[in-house]
């Protein structure tokens, strides 16, 4: 929205896209998160025909609206809420290391599964992100989607899209790794990590080494996720990366998935230690700890 100073008059860019488009209106609320995570889920409810989205700009946010989304959300199916009948879709855009193991944790029965409901996704760029909400507003059976993704890929250069991008490609569940040749190693990650460690592979030098971005966690893309590990046969070992601590993230979500498609080759991990904590306050820590973090991903042996 773009104010002007002298007179107050308002002007929304989203408005004036297109002759005849929907409406479109963006309010700032009170800070209670509790609440409007409440009311976003109603109105969902009543305009079932809108397209809602709910930005939590830090993992706090999430964790104390966290009551609704496990009460309402989450259990609107299994307890009668009738959760189908609403296309839900809020998007988390958590602090780098927001406890997206909640989210996975919650993903069962028919609220999520079926591959057309619930979606647990980290796109990398603007063109996956901007294809996944126009997936969730063109689909008819209506359920939650969650995006996690840090705020540092809002200016990612990394996570900018060309035009052809937006107009003719679609969401893709799994991203492939078109530059590895007689790939060694796979590393599979999703999200703001996979671009640091595509960094470090070009540092390098390291081009037998394929780089797959997981975009969706839920439904798990298990015949996509496969193809791609089968087309870099020659692979070794398959490393799940991920910047959050052991106990937090996908980890447990992933291993089990992946080594059932992994075909006998070793599936390991490189994470942080376990931490009550998402991340660690110090700048300085945080920094030794992903050049470590790094370096363990191309380096670790099955």
């Amino acid at each position: 929205m773009l104010i002007d100073t002298e007179d107050e008059s308002e002007y929304v860019p989203l408005r004036h896209i297109a002759p005849d488009q929907a409406r479109c209106d963006i309010y700032n609320s009170t800070l209670s998160e509790a609440g409007v995570m409440g009311f976003e889920y109603g109105y969902s409810r009543d305009y079932p025909e809108a397209l809602v989205l709910w930005e939590a700009q830090f993992g706090d946010f999430a964790n104390v609206a966290q009551a609704v989304i496990d009460q309402f959300v989450c259990a609107g199916k299994t307890s009668g809420a009738c959760c189908q009948a609403s296309r839900y879709s809020f998007r988390m855009v958590m602090k780098d290391r927001g406890r997206n193991i909640r989210a996975r944790a919650s993903s069962a029965f028919c609220n999520w599964r079926h591959g057309t409901t619930f979606r647990s996704a980290n796109p990398q760029n603007a063109g996956q992100y901007f294809h996944l909400l126009r997936r969730q507003g063109l689909r008819k059976w209506r359920k939650p989607l969650v995006v996690f993704t840090p705020k540092s890929m809002l200016r990612h250069p990394d996570a900018l899209s060309s035009l052809e991008d937006l107009t003719h490609q679609k969401f893709l569940s799994v991203f492939p790794d078109n530059e590895a040749q007689n790939t060694k190693r796979i590393l599979i990650s999703t999200g703001k990590i996979g671009h640091e460690l595509r960094v470090e592979r070009k540092k390098r030098n390291d081009f037998d080494t394929a780089i797959i971005f997981l975009e969706q966690m839920y439904p798990f893309p298990e015949a996509e996720l496969a193809a791609e590990l089968d087309r870099h046969g020659s692979a070794r070992d398959i490393v799940w990366v991920q910047e959050e601590p052991a106990n937090m993230g996908a980890l447990f979500y992933m291993l089990p998935r992946l080594r059932r498609i992994a075909n006998d080759r070793p599936v390991l991990s490189v994470k942080r230690s376990a931490s009550p904590s998402p991340a660690t306050g110090s700048a300085k820590a945080h920094e030794v700890e992903q050049k470590t973090l790094l370096t363990l991903a191309f380096t670790t042996q099955g």
